[in-house]
């Protein structure tokens, strides 16, 4: 099978996985999940320079 065939056909996979529900869950918002992890990530950065200040 040629990478072209097989990107087409993962494609059409996609497009057809969610047809019945337009491809996105109802309940995930993605303003929600984008700041809920853009805090978690915040988070790990202020326990990161917490532990590695110089004494």
């Amino acid at each position: 099978m040629s990478l072209h065939a097989t990107a087409a056909n993962l494609v059409t996979l996609a497009s057809e996985g969610g047809a019945e529900h337009g491809g996105n869950h109802e309940s995930l918002n993605p303003y929600l999940t984008g700041f809920g992890s853009l805090a978690a990530l915040l988070l790990l950065l202020w326990i990161t320079t917490r532990f590695n200040r110089d004494r």
